[in-house]
């Protein structure tokens, strides 16, 4: 019976092990992926202004990209097997 529960116990021990190579690179590939799409890590600590769009501008285009989505975009038809419409082939 003492076999039979040092057996036990052992197996149990070696199920609880850790595994500190996993433990220490978890999370790395994330951390990288979002080091690769930082441009500038120090963007904000630099005072100068951002070159490019100014505040009305940015904030038309923010509001006719949010009125693009309030009417379905018009139906379009692209199949044309032969090109015979439109076309100056004779």
């Amino acid at each position: 019976m003492k076999r039979i529960a040092a057996v036990l116990m052992l197996s149990v021990a070696c199920g609880c092990s850790t595994t500190p190579r996993y433990d220490r690179a978890y999370g790395e590939a994330v951390r990288q992926a979002r080091l690769n799409m930082t441009i500038d890590p120090q963007a904000g600590s630099n005072p100068d202004q951002v070159a490019g769009i100014d505040g009305k501008a940015a904030l038309e285009s923010v509001r006719r990209y949010g009125d693009s989505f309030k009417a379905p975009p018009p139906v379009v038809n692209v199949i044309n097997i032969g090109g015979g419409i439109g076309s100056n082939t004779k």
